[in-house]
């Protein structure tokens, strides 16, 4: 029971006698299960409130970099501010640099650009390549942790990574689809954003992996390099359709549900189960019309409490050791939809 406090401190945080407390921190006997996990409280008690200490009057000024759809930074800037009075006694003040398409060279200049002005951390959403990790490696010597969030980028130098286990989400989805559609013939559309998303590719292989064991003769045609943007999926969604007349089914990797599902309106084709990803205004208003069959969700806000928590473990503000953090999956349907922070 290591700790680096004097037994007198630990005696009155736990109400006990230094005599006691003595007893228990040197394993002698006749002490009561009960007290010595009283102790136990009591060491655990103080490295929490040492923290706070070293939180107070701390601020942490943290870059949020992220390439995306509007409607998911969206979502993410006001998972963030929502957590903000939660982080207390320390204060996070943010910076945002959201951009919804664009080459991974825009965003090495704006890591850069960070390295240069000086950052506590960066929680960042990029794509899987050599020269974002590069740029990555140069923050962490310049002692700038990075959390990857949702799409990890997992041969670099980010301290952690937060959000789900995107290949368990994309055999979720499998599973939903296939009991969904059950007898019934038909295939199934994967929209992606593009490919250098790690999450995304995650997902996918989940998806193939569990759809062929599930159901080996439905045909599964992949649709990318959209970035998710309403117009471009619309298009691309319209050519697969006419393409492809068996598509009745729908997992949406990387967004655009609702141009998505125009798409369909305009081919005149139903979809009969729709599974997709992200609480974001669009699905928000899907799911309320029950467009969508389901949405894979998990808690922004929880994500980016934990992202900031570990920045503060990385500059050394937080006890603890800096790891990974997998989200929970929750499926939502029209029935179950959480309150959410509004942006």
């Amino acid at each position: 029971m290591g700790h680096p406090y004097p037994i007198r401190e630990i005696a009155r945080q736990a109400g006990l006698s230094e005599a006691t407390v003595d007893r228990v921190l040197n394993h002698r006997p006749g002490v009561r299960a009960s007290t010595a996990s009283t102790v136990r409280q009591a060491i655990t008690d103080l490295d929490r409130q040492r923290s706070q200490l070293r939180l107070t009057g701390r601020t942490f000024l943290v870059d949020v970099v992220m390439q995306t759809p509007d409607r998911f930074s969206s979502a993410v800037k006001a998972a963030l501010e929502a957590e903000l009075p939660s982080l207390r006694p320390a204060v996070v003040r943010s910076r945002f640099d959201f951009r919804e398409k664009g080459r991974p060279a825009d965003i090495v200049k704006v890591l850069d650009d960070i390295r240069h002005r000086g950052s506590m951390g960066v929680v960042l959403k990029a794509p899987d390549v050599p020269e974002v990790a590069d740029a990555i490696a140069r923050l962490d010597k310049a002692g700038i942790p990075v959390v990857t969030l949702v799409t990890d980028i997992p041969l670099s130098q980010r301290v952690a990574y937060v959000g789900i286990d995107n290949r368990a989400a994309g055999s979720t989805a499998a599973y939903l689809v296939d009991r969904l559609l059950g007898d019934a013939d038909g295939d199934v559309l994967m929209a992606l954003s593009r490919s250098v998303f790690r999450g995304e590719e995650e997902r996918e292989i989940g998806f193939r992996a569990t759809m062929r064991n599930r159901s080996a003769d439905r045909a599964l045609i992949e649709q990318t390099d959209t970035d998710g943007l309403d117009a471009t999926v619309h298009e691309s969604t319209l050519r697969t359709l006419q393409r492809h007349p068996g598509i009745n089914a729908v997992y949406s990797i990387g967004g655009g549900n609702r141009a998505i599902l125009q798409a369909f309106d305009a081919a005149d084709r139903s979809c009969q189960v729709f599974v997709g990803h992200d609480l974001d205004r669009d699905n928000l208003q899907l799911l309320h019309d029950e467009r969508l069959t389901a949405v894979l969700h998990h808690d922004l806000r929880h994500d980016m409490r934990l992202a900031c928590h570990i920045i503060m473990q990385a500059q050394g503000a937080i006890d603890g050791p800096i790891k990974s953090v997998r989200s929970p999956i929750h499926v939502v349907t029209p029935h179950n939809i959480p309150t959410l922070p509004t942006s």
